[in-house]
Parts: C-alpha cells; sequence; structure tokens
C-alpha cells in the first residue's frame, strides 16, 4: 500500500473540502443578495464586483493552501529519502569496520567486506554531490566559462559508468549507434553535463524492474540542435505525471510502491542543467508499463 501516497490525499482533501464549501455557501448568499436588491441599481452595482472578489480570494486562499501542503509533504519525502540514502551506508560501513576489527577473516572475505565499503562509499559520495548539485544549478542562470564538450565522449563515459555502477556487464545498457568523436560539440560545463546524462540512466536502470534494458542514442535535431535520448522498457509514466516527474522533490507513485531508491532531485537537476545550457528536457511514453524515453535537447557550438 503507497502509505506516503494517502497521506497526501489525506491532508489535501479537508483544505479541498473546505474550500468548496466555503465558495459554495459565498455563491449562494451573493446569488441571495443579488435576487433580493434586483430592484435597487445601486446594491446590484456594489454586490457583482464584491461577488467576484470574495469568490476570487477563496479560490486563490484555497489553491495556495494546497501547495503549500504538497510542497511540504514533498519536501517531508525528500528529507526522509536523503536520510535513508545518508544512514543505510554509514550504518553498513559501521558494522564492516567493526567485524574487520573483532574478527581474523579470511583474505577473500576482508576483500569482499573492503569492496562492499567502497561501493557505499562512493553511494554516500553521489547522494552528497546530488545535493550539492540541485543548489547549484538551483537557478535559470547561463554557465560561467563554458568550454566546449564532446557529446559522444561524455555519453560514453556514463553508459560505462552506468554499468559498472550498477554491475551491468552484459550489454543491458548501451550505445544505440557509436558516434564518432567531434560529431556533436555544445558549449558548457562537463561535469553537469556528465551529472545529467547519467541521472537520466540512472533513472532508467532503477526504474527498468528486474529485466533492465536501456537504450542511449545521440542524433542531430534540426540544425543547431543535438538530443541524448535514453529509453527504457520499464514502468513507464502516466500522460498525468509526465507533467510532473521534473519537479523538485517529486517521485512517481510506482518509486514509492516499490521502493526505488532516490532523492527526487536526479531529474529536477538535468533540467536546471538543461536551462543553464540553452536546452531543455523533456519525457515521452505510452503510458504505465510501456516504458518511457528521456531526452536531454543541447543547442550545437558554432563552428
Amino acid at each position: 500500500m503507497d502509505r506516503t501516497g494517502g497521506t497526501r490525499k489525506r491532508s489535501v482533501v479537508p483544505v479541498a473540502l473546505l474550500g468548496a464549501v466555503l465558495i459554495a455557501v459565498a455563491v449562494a448568499l451573493n446569488v441571495i443578495f443579488v435576487v433580493i436588491s434586483w430592484t435597487t441599481g445601486l446594491l446590484l452595482l456594489l454586490g457583482i464586483p464584491s461577488f467576484a472578489v470574495l469568490i476570487g480570494g477563496l479560490v486563490l486562499n484555497t489553491t495556495f493552501l494546497i501547495r503549500e501542503i504538497r510542497k511540504r509533504e514533498q519536501h517531508d519525502a525528500f528529507i526522509h529519502a536523503v536520510t535513508h540514502e545518508l544512514k543505510t551506508p554509514l550504518a553498513s560501513i559501521k558494522l564492516y569496520l567493526q567485524t574487520l576489527q573483532r574478527r581474523e577473516l579470511a583474505p577473500d572475505t576482508r576483500h569482499e567486506l573492503i569492496d562492499t565499503m567502497l561501493e557505499d562509499s562512493e553511494r554516500l559520495q553521489l547522494t552528497i554531490a546530488q545535493i550539492l548539485l540541485a543548489g547549484k544549478t538551483g537557478d535559470a542562470r547561463r554557465v560561467d566559462n563554458p568550454t566546449a564538450v564532446d557529446v559522444s565522449d561524455i555519453v560514453g563515459e556514463c553508459v560505462a559508468l552506468a554499468g559498472k555502477r550498477h554491475h551491468l556487464v552484459n550489454g543491458e545498457v548501451r550505445l544505440v549507434d557509436l558516434v564518432p568523436p567531434g560529431t556533436f560539440v555544445v558549449k558548457g560545463d562537463r561535469d553537469e553535463l556528465v551529472a545529467a546524462v547519467t541521472n537520466l540512466v540512472d533513472n532508467a536502470i532503477k526504474y527498468s524492474g528486474d529485466q533492465v534494458k536501456v537504450g542511449v542514442e545521440i542524433a542531430r535535431l534540426g540544425a543547431r540542435r543535438v538530443g541524448i535520448s535514453v529509453r527504457d522498457q520499464g514502468v513507464g509514466i502516466t500522460r498525468h505525471e509526465l507533467k510532473r516527474v521534473f519537479r523538485r522533490f517529486y517521485r512517481l507513485p510506482a518509486a514509492l510502491r516499490s521502493r526505488v531508491r532516490g532523492t527526487g532531485l536526479g531529474l529536477s537537476i538535468v533540467r536546471a542543467v538543461a536551462r543553464r545550457h540553452g536546452g531543455r528536457v523533456y519525457a515521452e511514453s505510452r503510458g504505465a508499463g510501456q516504458g518511457s524515453t528521456f531526452t536531454l535537447e543541447l543547442p550545437l557550438k558554432h563552428s
């Protein structure tokens, strides 16, 4: 059961219901007022604007309250997710260190524990890097001191890194077509672009379920733009959710039900990076269970 989704609905429903009741009462009272005072032109003239102002104020107030509740719930969910992402690997590292300290272990076992601790350390580092990058890219200002970045170079790096990080060695994540180096060059911050593509690939892997099959494609879009598309055959996205997936702290209901790890920052970071580089990112899906495609579109460097 999706407890987070249930709590969210229970929090929003009373506010929405109260707002609807107040609006209905206001409409009824003003209609009665207008009907009673129909013969008095002055009262009618004053009643109609007052009615419009009152209803508008109630609608705005109800909308504001609902948005604030949702923001608070998303913020709380983010804090919970970040706490989990930090606490879990720390607890694991501490446990293995205590095991190494108190017991004499065989060399193979020691190496296995050390490898696990290194993976947990990398997970911690990635979580911290995500939080820092989210703060850095929070505004839409352009990149300072941009440099030339080879798109095929960073995409190849991200695909190889994702395969290694998720222990995928049988081509589960692959480049659809090999693009020669130098074919597509953009201007920007290389680290930010690597983080954006990595987030798209990681997101596709996490939402693919047990059967991971992710394709990454680089293609020209028009005369002056290049697109990096990441396709998966996972849980898919409903049309309603397509408009929300790039919001900060937002996580798909499917992620909450299946306990997919994450902080809700990844796709918002991709959108922020795209804007800072004069591009955009968008998602496409045929619906739940039909997979999805995320495309990062960037302007090419002028020759």
